[in-house]
């Protein structure tokens, strides 16, 4: 598996170095030069390893900014960005540049390259599921994108996020019908090695995802569209996780044709640069003691602070130090590490021996196997789709399946166990897991509340899609974080991200259409179209 993969990573690695080379010219809308006999199963591969393996996105649009605007994380000067609330157009224009300038085109590109090609019609059906999959981060994040014009080598107009969606479950509609196991073999894919079956799911998965952003927009269209993708077969267990098999390398950062994709992007930055790993917030570690979830002690853990480093030579002081303290400590949103400081703790560690405990080794971290480097990046995993269950059970009628109930057990347990995924990661035991779910029922009245708290608490290390469900959903309810010494530039939390500073000087006619929408400013607290109060 290593040696073939390694093959696609160098096939991958030339189209990215062709793409990123062509990105000086001008526009990254505008089309690279195209080979007349690209192989789309590579540019497959291609996007499939970036949308979690480049650093120089998932640092930024992750660790900087969606994790801790959805304050999973705080405490590094990293995530001070969506921490603190520093505007940086830098910072959130990443994702937009990388993307259009290479996965995006690749996709694109493929897609094309395979339509109405019998002998690649499965090829085909996947890579439009990859495309909608990869521009659904783009538009949720930025709100009206260019889509429809997107890699023509044109100045690409803008859709409207309304349209962008229309064309979202008109592909994945016609993308799992077109699926047949009779077909052509799917080559270079990465989620599924070629499952044919396995990707109808993710399909209408996918679907079911999107369809339930616009409860608040369209709540007719969001019952409909969820339907849709409820009958035609969504995931059913943690054996349909999609999810990206990352190797135990750390990926480098701006490494010459940003190749080096083999690695989990979100783990690296982490501990990229000599960085100060960021922390779980306070909110969160609050979340999961005041349930007695027994997540907590799985995925919380304290370390001999170390700065950059990796996650596989930190030394774990969690239980000498929970013995004197009785609880973890976590970082206030909006605060650095060094925020609401503690004096030093005289513990002994066992192999160590005597050992002061520092503020920074007083703050809890995500446990090492959250963070190795080999880490399996979950696009879509079964607990989310449970959870959305139980949310479109709730709003629209039971006629997904089962109860709200049912769904919402399925989904907290499916959550719980899909830490065994992660090389060294725990099975919790059901006995666990049982009273867990026993001493945390559905209450009537706080439906939606508890479904997508729960949610949050599965997103975690997806901040994108964790953003996402929270401005969607409005929970949990979240107080923005302020710091008194070093105010930020926002009292509210930002609700999308602001378009690069290239777009609005190459494509300026087309960028100032989508303005009025936005109230007239690109302002990272516009909302999205579905993000309405």
């Amino acid at each position: 598996m290593k040696t073939h993969l390694y093959k696609m990573l160098l096939a991958a690695g030339i189209i990215l170095f062709s793409i990123s080379s062509c990105k000086k010219f001008g526009d990254t809308n505008i089309d690279p030069t195209r080979s007349s006999n690209m192989d789309p199963s590579v540019q497959l591969t291609t996007a499939q390893l970036r949308f979690s393996g480049d650093l120089n996105v998932n640092e930024r649009t992750s660790f900087m900014m969606t994790m801790p605007l959805v304050q999973h994380i705080a405490g590094s000067y990293s995530n001070r960005w969506g921490g603190i609330y520093f505007n940086s157009p830098n910072v959130m224009g990443v994702l937009w540049e990388d993307s259009y300038g290479s996965d995006l085109v690749n996709i694109i590109d493929a897609v094309k390259r395979t339509t109405d090609v019998a002998a690649q019609s499965n090829l085909n059906a996947v890579c439009r599921i990859m495309k909608v999959y990869s521009f659904a981060r783009m538009t949720d994040l930025y709100g009206d994108i260019p889509y429809s014009e997107a890699g023509l080598g044109i100045k690409a107009k803008f859709d409207t996020q309304a349209e962008i969606y229309d064309s979202f479950f008109r592909e994945l509609t016609a993308a799992s019908v077109q699926l047949n196991t009779a077909r052509d073999a799917v080559k270079g894919d990465i989620f599924y090695n070629g499952d044919i079956n396995a990707w109808k799911k993710f399909a209408n998965s996918l679907h079911l995802r999107l369809a339930m952003r616009l409860v608040k927009i369209n709540p007719t269209k969001a019952k409909t569209e969820a339907q849709l993708a409820f009958n035609a077969g969504v995931f059913t267990s943690n054996a349909d996780i999609c999810k990206t098999v990352h190797e135990d390398i750390q990926n480098p950062y701006e490494e010459v044709g940003k190749g080096n994709i083999k690695g989990n992007g979100v783990s690296a930055s982490f501990f990229n640069g000599g960085a100060v790993p960021g922390r779980f917030t306070t909110p969160f570690l609050n979340q999961l003691n005041s349930t007695n979830d027994p997540r907590m002690k799985y995925m919380v853990k304290n370390y001999v602070d170390l700065p950059g480093g990796n996650p596989l030579n930190r030394i774990d002081i969690t239980e000498p130090l929970l013995a004197v303290t009785g609880g973890y400590f976590g970082v206030n949103p909006g605060n650095y590490i060094w925020d609401d400081f503690k004096s030093a703790i005289a513990i002994t560690v066992p192999g160590v021996g005597a050992y002061s405990a520092l503020n920074n080794d007083q703050k809890a971290q995500p446990a090492n196997f959250l963070l190795r480097f080999n880490a399996p990046f979950l696009h879509l995993t079964y607990a989310e789709v449970e959870l959305l269950l139980a949310e479109a059970t709730f709003r629209f009628g039971a006629t997904f399946g089962g109860t709200a109930s049912s769904h919402y057990q399925k989904g907290i347990e499916a959550a719980m166990l899909q830490l065994s995924l992660f090389p060294g990661g725990p099975t919790i035991p059901s006995t666990e897991i049982n009273a867990f779910l026993q001493g945390n029922a559905l209450i009537a009245g706080r439906e939606l509340e508890l479904i997508n708290t729960q949610l949050w608490i599965t997103l975690f290390l997806n901040g994108p899609e964790a953003y996402a469900n929270w401005r969607r959903s409005g929970f949990p309810v979240l107080t923005p974080g302020t710091n008194a010494e070093e105010p930020g530039e926002s009292l509210t939390i930002p609700r999308r991200f602001e378009y690069p500073y290239t777009e609005e000087e190459q494509n300026r006619v087309n960028f100032e259409k989508v303005l009025p929408a936005l109230g007239g400013v690109d302002s990272w607290n516009g909302r999205v179209w579905w993000d309405k109060l």
